[in-house]
């Protein structure tokens, strides 16, 4: 909320907080966060999916479902990877 903030007051607060963003442990401080987050909503996607009674209904489809949310969130950190860095 701080960097937001700041960021919005004027171009002087834009500057500094993209300076801050910067570096590499911020870069990886974010990355980390935001893995978690596209891991969260795509697990989320897999139970809404499977209370709905679309998938996973049977032990077999559930291994199935998790792998697939293993593999897609993969997927998704790495482009979230690339994006930030």
């Amino acid at each position: 909320m701080w960097g937001l903030d700041k960021s919005l007051a004027s171009e002087q607060g834009f500057a500094e907080v993209k300076e801050c963003l910067s570096g590499g442990f911020v870069k990886l401080v974010v990355w980390g966060l935001l893995s978690a987050l596209l891991y969260h909503l795509v697990a989320g996607v897999r139970h809404v999916l499977m209370d709905l009674g679309m998938a996973g209904e049977t032990l077999e489809a559930g291994k199935q479902g998790a792998k697939a949310v293993l593999v897609v969130a993969a997927v998704l950190i790495l482009l979230a990877g690339v994006w930030i860095w």
